[in-house]
């Protein structure tokens, strides 16, 4: 994976973050203010390394694993087993796939482990690392060998996506337990803040999860290297969105991170390539406070807060319509607007290249 270092770029590009936001400025004599979208158009901008931000073919992906651990009498908030969630998905029978449909977003599944075999679908990837990950209480979760061969397979996904912009989302019973154990060891945060849903969780739920984590913690207390924190803590769906994450940067594309699982995938990312959060907007589709926590880490918030209580995905769906509105502050010219250059004024735009790299048009 050390490749991936320079698959990734910072955006950082003092000349180009001026011209963009002198053009928001401009906009604003005649339109006004327009908040937080400003600063998310520039971003946007930045990531594509241009004036105009498009985006094409945009791209939803749920990561489904399951989890040894969920052995220890761990469930999942809908109360259904990984490979029931997923079926849903693929019937179109959840609100997440209502608005992917109704938004235009190519929503698929990735089946990086889940414990069962699912009948094929044109919407489920196959990229099976094993039927769900050991029991990390009492073992390692997974090999380093077969968390090397999830962040492959990702990194695959991420090279083969045909659109610039990809929602991250995980789902899988036991997955937000083995996210935070990933979380608490690579962000050196206490597992406590990451595993308390809230006020009003049952303080039995509450004492038997830490019970659970902790006993995994202490198993393996001695881990410290990204790879070896995935391989001792899991889950497959991490190991392999992370490797989609890095992909998928290094193309300049838009991660749309929403969920704990996501932001596992991403801090074990950031370990291999730090730029790869230049290129991430954070949502969300649950209140539970651990993910208050979670987005804590990147020093982020959620794009858009609607009091959801959904499935990791739904957030991110229904925030794509403001991040496409930030991108046409840019791109889109009002009647009787000079269009102005793709690039800066001083760059050259007969070969659309400069010390910024290759334009996109």
């Amino acid at each position: 994976m050390a490749t991936s270092r320079s698959l990734v770029t910072p955006t950082s590009n003092p000349l180009l973050e001026k011209a963009l936001r002198e053009k928001l400025a401009r906009r604003n004599e005649t339109g006004g203010g327009l908040g937080q979208l400003e600063p998310l158009a520039v971003r946007l901008g930045l990531m594509q390394n241009t004036l105009k931000p498009r985006f094409h073919d945009p791209q939803l992906l749920v990561f489904a694993s399951d989890h040894g651990i969920a052995v220890d009498g761990l469930q999942s908030p809908l109360h259904k087993s990984t490979h029931e969630m997923v079926a849903q998905l693929l019937a179109n029978q959840l609100p997440l796939t209502v608005f992917a449909r109704s938004l235009q977003l190519e929503m698929a599944v990735v089946d990086c482990g889940i414990a069962v075999d699912l009948p094929t679908h044109d919407r489920l990837l196959a990229r099976k690392i094993a039927h769900g990950t050991r029991n990390a209480r009492v073992a390692h979760a997974m090999s380093v060998e077969q968390a090397h061969a999830a962040m492959r397979a990702g990194m695959e996904i991420g090279d083969k996506l045909r659109g610039n912009m990809t929602v991250f989302s995980g789902l899988g019973v036991g997955a937000h337990e083995s996210a935070a154990l990933v979380l608490a060891r690579l962000a050196d945060c206490p597992i406590r803040d990451l595993i308390v849903a809230g006020p009003n969780m049952n303080p039995e739920q509450l004492a038997h999860l830490m019970m659970v984590v902790q006993a995994v913690q202490s198993r393996h207390r001695e881990v410290s290297d990204p790879v070896e924190v995935l391989a001792a803590f899991g889950g497959f769906e991490i190991a392999v969105m992370a490797g989609a994450m890095l992909m998928a940067a290094s193309k300049r594309h838009l991660l749309m991170i929403d969920g704990i699982s996501a932001c596992a995938a991403l801090m074990l990312a950031a370990r291999i390539a730090q730029p790869v959060t230049d290129y991430c907007v954070f949502c969300r589709s649950h209140g539970h406070r651990g993910l208050d926590q979670a987005l804590n880490l990147f020093r982020a918030s959620s794009l858009l807060e609607l009091g959801l209580e959904s499935m990791d995905g739904t957030g991110a769906a229904l925030a794509w319509p403001l991040v496409k509105s930030a991108a046409a502050l840019l791109t889109e010219v009002a009647d009787g607007e000079d269009p102005g250059p793709t690039l800066p004024q001083d760059l050259d735009e007969n070969d659309g290249t400069s010390a910024l790299g290759p334009a996109l048009y």
